[in-house]
Formats: structure tokens, sequence, C-alpha cells
């Protein structure tokens, strides 16, 4: 145990309480006290495994941290006696040095010695009782009853001596109630430990039960519960090696209910009707406990019951303060139940919950009548409230028909506010309840639906956070999102509401004056000569204007340029006034704008030197245009720097901690670097802030109240691991603003050499790998120590959050697309520079833009709860990560909504801002739901684009052998299909045009055997024509039917139906009538239906297009070449 610490600081604390209360009712006469009648405290130690909890373990615990068993303590007014064997003093030896502690008696050291059997050490003990105050009365723990021939011998000799025993249990326990900060830490993560593994584990396994109607023991549960606490697929973020169960998880159901936590889970089979789970871990040997009642096929007088004991824990909650009476918080419960339902005021617990700490339960601590202990700030209780021998008169089974509710809690008492619930486990009907749905029901509801769901068995167990098809989870989802969307508006109204209506003042245009009085005016010679002047000191220009030197502020003058013209050299100098346009940092209104303003001033000045002058007069505006430039560049870097630092808010100065043991982490990178170069430093936390130093000497200060966001990223499955600090406000380094500030090392080789030969089991590279492997262990270490010692240190105020890698996603927030990670409390990529940080608290909602089913990306966009903030971004989220995205979302109570176009969000919240009022009027943020009048429209519109779009093709007619009477008869069938759908959109035309051709058809062409062998002639001789003859010789009349043709074909190769429909009408006309009047009528029928087809031109095209087209699509286009070429015989033959 000599390498064993002890916190002498928590010990010396802790003991001057004991002693200060000791004394404290020792002197007041009144006081009822047991410390107040005893004159020394003794406690004895033995060794018994089957005592978990004791009162003289539990003060050992407090004190030193640790149990020592076979250890007498005595506590007297003069002395701290400490009788245990060699190595537990070696131990204690670090509180020797408490001869310092003026408050504090000195500690007294005995080692045991086995050949006297410690008769003498017992005798020692003995003198220092008998000296402290009257040496008659022992504080004693009655209770505490160890074995062992140790204690029996120690017992004989106290028994020997005729002390008075007093039993100090109850007011040691008060002493030690109220927790101090690092105790509440360490109940929190044993609250941590608890709620996971009853989420993750207990309520998972019974689910599966019920799912799939499994018959499994209540102590085979626990018992896997039990294995489930120390498994870290279950518990996370704490040391496993020191979780334990505060007593054996107890699993009730079937009519068999005890609600007292010294009930044993038995070995009945898991009944489905109310199944009361009470389960406790104990971390660090600090406890916690939670109780809950799944119920299942709840009715509603059940569901009416279990929310009226809802009602009464959170009465008891409300009533739970520092300075309550404990009995009056009992009776404040008790009154509630009166009121609501009184007649279930029998079947309610004696009490309503006890305090808890080191001890699981303290039995003179209890919510309930006769308690007169009054509540402090830092106790922690387990309220628990339970109704047994409830009757369910629908149950259909024996063992349904009786039934018990429970729930319990581990709760940390507040000052003048209700009591904080450490257990954070919802227990609303809706999350506990499992509806089961049989067989036939499911058929109902397929008949109703007219679904296909593919059945899941004899049962389909339904709860919120555990959905059994992906039909009910999106159902579940909906609901859930609906239910936010109507709390997101009235949150929003009422938010919006509280702030200040006023809108931003105008920023004006900064008013510089040059000189305040004459006499600041500068005596040069230039000035009195009338020449240009550049006072450099004041920033001035000196201008001569009729005959007088007039000053202008550098910042009055918007550019310059100088130009040289024969012999002469001009000046143009252009000023800021009003209407001219500014530029990105050069805004504002100005202070005066109806004042006259100089638009601009030229001044000209001859090249040629005089004879006598050393320099021309040109020079004065050579030298004149040089400075004026760089005043303008000084003048505006030091603006630019202005700018930047005029919004920083004034951080606190940052308190050092002379204290050599502070959290360092070294050989660390900063990022954004300070300087060009990147530069390693260290990370130190000090009193209220961090300090990096860089190894130039350059200081970088974090403070701890300015941090928004901690993280902590570990290397798996990256190259650098880091600490980034999102903050409240921006710090100011490197001459620049930042907001996000990240500290990290590189973890291996980020860069690998392709030349270097590479072999699998060379031994340089497996040597090269497991030394990274164990950096990587090494790194991680060390920083999730660095972590925890922060957050210690500062009581939580800096808290690291650690991305969820498994639930990322990609997404380009900036140019590149990165691993989107959600933490807790926020979404990040901390790994590629910049960093995206948006913490989720100040998001209002998410809208996905761009989601169709046709596209392989989705846009997300953050809109934050201030309306003046621009909007985030994250654009290229695969399509297929939507639903995990939007689980992620609705787990975290966020509104999210979809749409398929993209919005100007600019606009939009400019919109919104610009009349708030009438934007909730209209129904909010609502206009983004797809089920919203714009989209359904949008909606109908694309479903009848795709019912246009849709139409049987005739392929296999097409490339048939058979008859062309039946290609054209499903030529025309089509055609008569198109005139119907395309009705609205063509008018009369169209359908006028059809018939006509049909019935020319009719009249001049006889579909037979005969007619089809004389048509397909005439066409091999139109190939042999088209071939020999090409191009040449072609007149108007044929050029508007090649363009005829040319449609057709790019009509054929978008929409097979139109094509042939073409194509029948325009090959198939009468070759008796007039040459122009079929070709007129074509070409009214190509351009209306090629329009109307595909919203654009394609008559545009000339021969050469067709023949490219012809040759890329030779295949697919091969029946619309036959026709087109039938087009052009018949167009020449009436021709002839």
């Amino acid at each position: 145990m000599s390498n064993i610490s002890l916190d002498k600081e928590t010990f010396y604390r802790r003991m001057k309480k004991l002693y200060a209360t000791w004394k404290a009712v020792a002197s007041d006469p009144k006081s009822d006290d047991a410390l107040s009648k005893v004159d020394c405290l003794v406690s004895c130690v033995g060794v018994d495994e089957e005592t978990l909890y004791s009162k003289s373990t539990s003060l050992q615990t407090w004190l030193f941290g640790y149990e020592l068993p076979d250890t007498i303590t005595v506590l007297t007014e003069h002395s701290m006696c400490f009788l245990a064997s060699k190595k537990k003093i070696e131990f204690l030896r670090q509180i020797e040095n408490g001869k310092d502690e003026t408050e504090l008696p000195p500690a007294k050291l005995l080692i045991r010695d086995r050949n006297d059997k410690d008769k003498e050490n017992f005798n020692k003990l003995l003198q220092e009782i008998k000296k402290s105050k009257s040496g008659k009365t022992l504080g004693i723990f009655v209770k505490d009853n160890y074995p062992g021939e140790f204690c029996e011998s120690w017992k004989a000799v106290l028994k020997g001596e005729k002390f008075e025993n007093v039993d100090v249990s109850s007011a040691i326990a008060l002493l030690m109630a109220p927790k101090e900060d690092s105790e509440i830490i360490t109940i929190k993560k044993a609250c941590l430990v608890t709620v996971d593994v009853f989420t993750k584990y207990l309520k998972d396994q019974i689910m599966e039960i019920i799912d799939s109607d499994k018959k499994v023991k209540h102590s085979k549960l626990a018992e896997g519960v039990e294995t489930a606490v120390s498994d870290k697929k279950y518990v996370t973020g704490v040391d496993t090696s020191q979780v334990d169960m505060c007593y054996p998880p107890i699993i009730q159901s079937g009519g068999h209910y005890s609600l007292k936590f010294s009930a044993v889970s038995d070995k009945n089979h898991l009944h489905f009707g109310a199944i009361v789970c009470s389960l406790g871990a104990r971390y660090k040997s600090y406890c916690s406990n939670i109780v809950r009642t799944l119920l299942v096929n709840p009715t509603d007088e059940v569901q009416s019951n279990y929310n009226f004991l809802l009602n009464i824990e959170e009465e008891v909650m409300k009533s739970l303060v520092a300075g309550a009476k404990l009995s009056t918080v009992y009776e404040a419960g008790l009154a509630l139940a009166k009121k609501e339902k009184p007649n279930l005021v029998e079947n309610l617990t004696k009490s309503f919950g006890f305090a808890m700490g080191i001890e699981f339960r303290e039995s003179s601590i209890i919510i309930g009548p006769k308690t007169n202990v009054t509540a402090k700030k830092g106790m922690v209780f387990n309220i628990n409230i339970g109704l047994a021998n409830l009757t369910n008169s629908n149950a259909s089974d024996k063992e349904g028909k009786t039934y018990a509710l429970f729930i319990g809690d581990t709760v940390l008492v507040n000052e003048e506010q209700p009591a904080s619930l450490l257990t954070q486990s919802k227990k609303k009907v809706k999350n506990i309840g499992i509806f089961l749905k049989d067989d036939d029901e499911e058929e109902e509801e397929e008949k109703e639906n007219k679904t296909e769901i593919l059945g899941r068995g004899k049962r389909t167990a339904v709860i919120e956070s555990k959905l059994r098809t992906e039909h009910s989870s999106e159902e579940k989802r909906k609901e859930h999102q609906r239910e936010l969307a109507i709390s997101l508006n009235e949150k929003a109204k009422e938010r919006l509401a509280k702030q200040s209506t006023g809108k931003d003042t105008e920023k004006l245009r900064k008013s510089t004056v040059s000189y305040k009085s004459i006499s600041q005016m500068p005596r040069e010679n230039e000035v009195k000569e009338l020449k240009l002047y550049v006072d450099r000191k004041y920033e001035t220009v000196i201008l001569p204007i009729f005959g007088v030197p007039v000053p202008f502020h550098i910042s009055t003058i918007k550019n310059i340029s100088q130009s040289v013209e024969g012999d002469y050299t001009y000046l143009r100098i252009n000023f800021f006034h009003p209407g001219a346009t500014m530029g990105r940092n050069e805004g504002g209104n100005y202070s005066q704008p109806d004042a006259t303003f100089v638009k601009e001033v030229t001044y000209r000045s001859t090249n040629t030197k005089e004879p006598g002058e050393i320099s021309p007069p040109s020079s004065n505006l050579n030298t004149g245009f040089r400075l004026i430039k760089e005043v303008q560049k000084k003048f505006k870097t030091r603006e630019a720097e202005e700018r930047e630092k005029e919004d920083l808010v004034k951080q606190d100065t940052l308190i050092l901690s002379q204290n050599k043991g502070n959290p360092k982490l070294k050989d660390l990178y900063i990022r954004p670097n300070i300087v060009t170069k990147r530069m390693s430093g260290s990370l130190e936390a000090h009193t209220n802030g961090f300090r990096f130093t860089s190894v130039r000497g350059d200081k970088v200060d974090i403070l701890y109240n300015n941090i928004k966001n901690a993280f902590f990223q570990p290397c798996d499955g990256e190259m650098i691991i880091l600490l980034h600090f999102h903050l409240k406000h921006a710090i100011m380094f490197g001459k620049k603003k930042h907001v996000d500030v990240q500290f990290y090392t590189e973890v291996g080789e980020i860069t690998t050499d392709l030349g270097k030969h590479q072999h699998m089991h060379d031994r340089d590279d497996l040597a090269a790998e497991q030394s990274e492997r164990e950096l990587r262990h090494k790194l991680k270490v060390a920083f999730k120590s660095f972590c925890e010692r922060v957050e210690n240190m500062t009581k939580q105020e800096v808290e690291f959050d650690t991305p969820f890698r498994e639930l990322g996603f990609p997404g380009a927030p900036y140019r590149s697309t990165v691993l989107l990670q959600p933490t807790s409390g926020a979404l990040v990529n901390l790994t590629e520079w910049p960093p995206f940080v948006i913490a989720l608290e100040d998001v209002e909602l998410v809208h996905f833009e761009r989601v169709q089913f046709h596209l392989k990306n989705f846009d997300m966009v953050f809109v934050f709860k201030d309306y003046a903030k621009k909007v985030a971004m994250v654009n290229a989220v695969p399509m297929d990560m939507l639903d995990h995205v939007k689980e992620w979302l609705n787990s975290c109570d966020i509104r999210y909504s979809e749409g398929i176009q993209s919005l100007n969000w600019t606009k939009v919240m400019k919109t919104i801002t610009d009349d708030i009022e009438g934007f909730f009027e209209n129904g909010g943020w609502s206009f983004l739901d797809p089920e919203s009048d714009g989209e359904n429209e949008q909606e109908e519109e694309d479903s009848e684009d795709e019912d246009e779009a849709y139409e049987p093709t005739d392929a296999e007619s097409d490339e048939s052998e058979g008859s062309d009477y039946d290609s054209e008869a499903s030529d025309e069938s089509d055609a008569s299909g198109d005139s119907e759908e395309e009705d609205e959109e063509s008018g009369k035309d169209w359908s006028d045009l059809e018939r006509e051709a049909a019935e020319e058809d009719k009249k001049d062409r006889n579909f037979d055997r005969d007619d089809f062998d004389r048509k397909r002639k005439g066409r091999n001789q139109q190939r042999s024509y088209d071939s020999d003859e090409g191009a040449a010789k072609k007149s108007k009349h044929d050029k508007s039917n090649h363009k005829s043709s040319s449609s057709n074909h790019k009509s054929s190769s978008s929409n097979h139906k139109s094509s042939s429909s073409n194509h029948k009408s325009s090959s198939h006309k009468s070759p008796s009538k007039n040459s122009s009047s079929p070709s007129k009528n074509r070409d009214k029928h190509h351009k209306s239906s090629h329009h109307d087809r595909h919203h654009k031109s394609d008559h545009k095209s000339s021969s050469k297009d067709k023949d490219k087209k012809h040759s890329s699509d030779h295949k697919s286009h091969k029946r619309s070449r036959d026709d087109s070429r039938e087009h052009g015989n018949s167009a020449k033959k009436a021709k002839k």
C-alpha cells in the first residue's frame, strides 16, 4: 500500500469538518446530537466479505479514499490514533505531517504486534480514550459487528473497561450527506453507468425477449445486467475496473412484486405485463440507482395510474430544496396523491426515498412522515415511489391481474430550485410503453392501408427508441417532427418577442479631421508656394485650390492616377462623395450628406525644366503621387487592424498557477499558426485558463469562461490527435481574430515514400507499425489524462466532448468533402482546416435541399436561432445517408424539413427578419414542409410530367420483320394517344392534322402485301439514288423536307412514339396534291409537336447535322432513317 497515495488535502479538510461539528454540538447545551454526548469516537473494521455497507468502512472511504480492513480508529480530543498492520501504517504515514495543522490533534500510528496479540497496543489506545474529556462515553457504530480474532479481542477489552456506548451512526451520516463537488462528479459518473446499462442492455434485452416471444427467467436477466456493468460495449467514459453493482439487479413481473431493494430476482419467467426493473451502479464506492417499470400493452387505466405516479415524483422533486424538512417533502407528495387519486393512497410506498452516497441507503435520512432532518445543498437522494397490489380487470391471464408500478431516480438537492435529475433516462408512457400487434391486427391494418408489409412473426414490439420496421420508424419520426414543428414556432415567437425590436443603427462614415486648429498647419515652402504637399504626420494632403492651400485627410481620397501627355504631367485625384461606389470596407453613410462635396481634382504641370531650375515643376506631382500612395497604404492597413479589433470582447487576465503539477501537454502545434511557419509549443492549464507557449516564446491565452465547446478527438482512424476550442468571443493573435483554436500533434507518417520497396513481412515495416501503435496508445492516454485532470480542476466548467466517429457522414461544408462527426452537443469536422463546428443549441432547424430520387447527393442548411446570423450549409451529402442524418437530428430533438429545390437563403432570411410577426402569423417555418401548398403543386406538376414522359414503347414493333401495315397501324393508334394526352398543350391543330393525315392515308394508300413489296422496292431505289446523286440540285421544297426529316430523327432519339407518329403523318401524304401544301402542313405539324415535346426548337439543324446524327446514332435510328428517305423520295416524285 506504500505505492498508493493518500489525498492529504481531502483528509485534512474532512477531518477538520468532523472535529468542528463535534466541538460545535458539544458546546451547545441544547443540542440533542449524539456527538455532543461522547468523549471519543471509536471504530473497528474487520474482514467480512458478506458486509457490503457499514458506517465504519464509509467513514474510512470518506477520509482516506480506501477501505482499510483490520484497522482500529480512535479519535480523541487530543489525538487521532490508528492501529493497523505495517503496510497500512506506511500508507497512513502520509498524514503524520499533520503536526503543522493547528486545528487538528496529532496522529498516532500503532503497528500491530501479533506476538502479544496487541495487548500493549490496546492499552495505549485505552490510555488515549481515558485522557479524552471524561473518558467514559464512547461514540460507536452499533450495527457494525465484524467477526475475526482481532475485532473480538478489541471488543472484549472495551467490555472489560465498562465504557458507556452511544450510537453516532446518524450524526456521522448527516455529516457526510452534503457532497463536495468531487463527490458529485463521481456520483454523476455512477449515474451515467446506471443509465447506460439500463438503456443499452436491459431495455434492449427485454425488447428482444418480447419481440421473439422467448421464455427467460428473471434471475437470468439479472445475471446479464451484472455482467454488462463491466462490459465496455455498454459502459463508456469511466474506468470499468472501478465499477460495481450497489445490489443484485431486481427484475419482477407476473403478479409477484416486492417494492423493496432487499428483494431478489426470482426464477419465474418474464411475463409480458408490468415489468419492474431496479438496478444501481457503484463507481469509486459512490452509489447511484434507477427504477423503471416497462408496460406491455397497458390499458388506459394503467397508463393513468402510471402518469399519476410521475406527477407525485415531480412534486417531490419540486419540494426537495435546501432548507426543506424531509417530512414536509413527503407531505407535499402525499397531498397531491390525496387530491388526484385518493383511492390509491393506501397502495403507495410508505416512504418516498432516502439519502445515498458511499452507502446505498442511509436509514436515518428518509423522505418519510417522521423524519425531521433538513435537506442541505449537495445532498444526493434516491427518490423511489411505487404503487403496489393494483388490479388490472382487463388482463387476459392470471399473472396480469395483479400488477405494481415503481419508479426511482437519483437526484441532487439545489439551493432555491427543484432537485436536479442525475439519472437522465426517459420515463413517460410513450418511452416505456411496449405496444404489441397480433397477426390479425396486422392483417386488418394491411387491408385498410392497401399496402404490402412484410410480416414480423407473431408480434411486433413498437417503442419510441426501438422501432421494428422502416415504415413505423419513418412514421414515428414524422410524428415527433410534427411535435417539434409546433413547439419550434411557439418558442421562436416567444424568443424573438423578448428581443429588442429596434433595428441596428446605420454605421456612419468616420469623420476625420486633419488639423484641429490652423496652428497645426505645416509651414513648409511647398505650402507657401502653393504646391502639393503630403503631411505624413497627420496623414493629410494639402492641395492648392483657387490660390488657397486646402487640407484633405487621406481617408477622403478614393484613388489617384497619373499620366504624361506630351510636355505635361497630369495628376487626377478622385474623392469619396455621396453616390460614389464604395469598396467593401469603405461603405457607410456620411454625417452631412447635404453638404457640397468635391468629386475630383486634376492638376497639370510641365515637364520642361526652365533655365536655373534644379528639377522640372512636374516633379512635385510625381513626389505627391508617390507619397499619397504610401500614406494611403499605411492608413488602410491601420484601418483594417482597427476593424478587426473593434468587435473584440475584452478578456479577463490569465491568472498563472505556480503549482508544478498543472496539467500540461508538450510538443503540440497550434492551428491557425501564430506566424507563417508552423511552430510547436506546450499547452498548460492554469487557474482560470489555458496558456500555449511556442518555442519562440509567443503566448496564446484561452480563458475557461470564453470556451463555448471543448473537443478531444483521439487518433482512431486519423493521422492527428487534437484538442479543439470553439470560443464564445474571438481572440486576437497573429494580427487576426479567431473563434476556433486547435492544438494537435501528428501520429505516424502523414506522407509515405512510394519509392521505398514495400514488403508484407519486412521487419523494419513491422517494427515501425508496432512503434506507431504504441505511440498512438501513449498519446491517447496522455491527452485523455490531460482532459480528465482539467475537468476535475475546473470542476466541470470545461468539459471535453469526443466526436462519435461511427455516427459520422460525409459532406462538404467548404470546398472539399470531409467526414462530419456528431458529438453530444455539436456537429464537427476538426481534422481539416478550416474547421467546421456547429453547436446544436444554436440551431433552430435543418433543411435538406435537392432531395430527389434520381440525385446522388443532397444539401443540408442549418438555420440558427439568431436569424441575423448567416445560415450554414453542408453540400454533397450522399443520398443513402439521408435516413441516418434524419435519425440523428430526430434523436437530438432538432426539427428538420426537406425540399427538392435550392433556396436563396439570404433573401429568405431577409424576408423573415423584415417582418417576423407576419412570418409567424402565416405559419412560420411550416412553409418548408413538403406538405405545404407550393410543394404539392410542384409535385403534381412533376407527376404530370412523368405521366407524359412515360409511354409504352413500340420498340418491338419497330424492330420486327412484320408487315408495314402492323407498324403503321400501331403508329396510328400511338398518334391518337398522343393527341389525347397533349390536347391541353397543343390545342386543336395537332388533332386536326392527325385526322387529316389519317383520312388522306385511307384514301390514297392501300395497305396490302403488294403495296408493301412495291414500297420496299421504291425504298431501295431511293437508297441508290441517295448514294449516287448526293445532296446536289435540291430545291427549296427539298430543303424544307430535309428539315422535317432531320427533326424527325431528333424526335425519334428522344421519344420513339413521337417519332413514329410524325413519320407517318409526313411520309404518307398524297402525291397528287400540290407539292408546297404537304410540305407546309408537315412543317407546321413538326414544329407544333416538337415544341410541345421538348420545349425547344429542333428545326434549325442543317443537312450536315443530319449526317452527323446518322453516323452517331446509326443503330438506334435505323427505322427513322428509312422513313426519312421515303419522305425525300415522295417529295421528289411530287416535283417531277
